[in-house]
């Protein structure tokens, strides 16, 4: 007999969407999830505003670089139809993913919100994070990957340390926002390794990818599939078989929704967190194990990549 999993949001989490359901509620819960964020950047000795105003400028003296807009230009895909999913508000941005403004902060962003894993590492943990994620590939590859596409690169932070990982791979990193793209570009050309082979920037959804069936050896999803509705999951899954050769592999690093530090959260870090993070009760009730086999992949392979987050990695069946 099977038993039905009970995917319904608890109580606390059903009274946060109330809480939030009220436009006035939901933007002052925004706007103090962003304080925070800025607050904890500035307590591990990150210039949240003077970092995101350096990459701005570049190495102008504007307050924003015009050749932003050349890059944006270069990436930017103007055939693509965002899905309705993606307009949606994430991370305290009205516009969600499509602006300059969340673009130039996702790196800040990013050493704040995961500088509390690891107390002893503060600014660097979100390197650790990323550091742990590749012993859990290395750990099940028997072969270093030739063709990777990572889904959901964002500014690249993951990409680069999947090039630093596997020099001699060819890379494909694939986003909606083509705001992130523009950045990740712009990393790349200041890092210039010309032993690497250059990485591919795709400005495409990650469950449509254009990219050849059988033509990759590993898809990595790191830190996307928390922002994304059900659907959306089981359709990357179904992209990342296809374009995947046989033996490949498929791993996703997020959030483990059965983290002591989310059983556990307080109603009002829950409620900030919520207001930037939209699909979280889809996220936390999907059934990863069962999509991914019935995506075609054999059972993943799950492991703790930090106090708040696991690696789930699995082969083509």
């Amino acid at each position: 007999m099977t038993v039905a999993q009970d995917t319904s949001p608890g109580l606390a989490s059903r009274l946060v969407n109330g809480v939030l359901a009220i436009k006035p509620l939901f933007n002052v819960a925004k706007r103090q999830a962003r304080s925070m964020m800025i607050k904890r950047a500035a307590a591990i000795g990150v210039d949240w505003h003077s970092e995101v105003q350096q990459l701005r400028a570049r190495d102008s003296e504007l307050d924003f670089d015009p050749a932003w807009e050349q890059e944006l230009a270069q990436i930017q895909n103007p055939a693509l139809i965002y899905p309705d999913y993606y307009l949606q508000p994430f991370h305290a941005y009205d516009q969600g993913n499509l602006s300059w403004e969340a673009a130039t902060e996702v790196e800040v962003a990013a050493k704040a919100v995961h500088s509390r894993l690891w107390p002893e590492t503060n600014a660097g943990s979100t390197m650790r994070l990323r550091h742990n994620y590749l012993d859990a590939l290395n750990a099940q590859f028997t072969t270093a990957p030739r063709a990777i596409l990572d889904m959901g690169c964002s500014v690249g932070i993951s990409t680069f340390a999947l090039q630093t990982a596997y020099p001699q791979a060819q890379i494909t990193g694939v986003d909606l926002s083509p705001y992130f793209l523009a950045i990740a570009q712009y990393r790349a050309q200041q890092q210039a390794k010309q032993s690497f082979p250059a990485i591919q920037w795709k400005h495409a959804a990650a469950e449509s990818t254009g990219l050849p069936d059988n033509s990759i050896d590993f898809v990595s999803a790191f830190l996307l599939c928390h922002e994304l509705p059900q659907t959306a999951t089981r359709e990357i899954l179904q992209e990342a078989r296809r374009v995947l050769r046989p033996g490949g592999y498929f791993a996703m690093m997020d959030s483990n929704p059965k983290a002591e530090g989310y059983v556990k959260m307080p109603p009002y870090i829950l409620t900030l967190l919520k207001s930037t993070e939209p699909y979280m009760d889809d996220y936390f009730a999907f059934d990863f194990e069962q999509a991914f086999v019935d995506a075609g992949f054999a059972p993943p392979i799950r492991s703790i990549t930090s106090p708040r987050h696991h690696t789930l990695i699995a082969q083509v069946r």
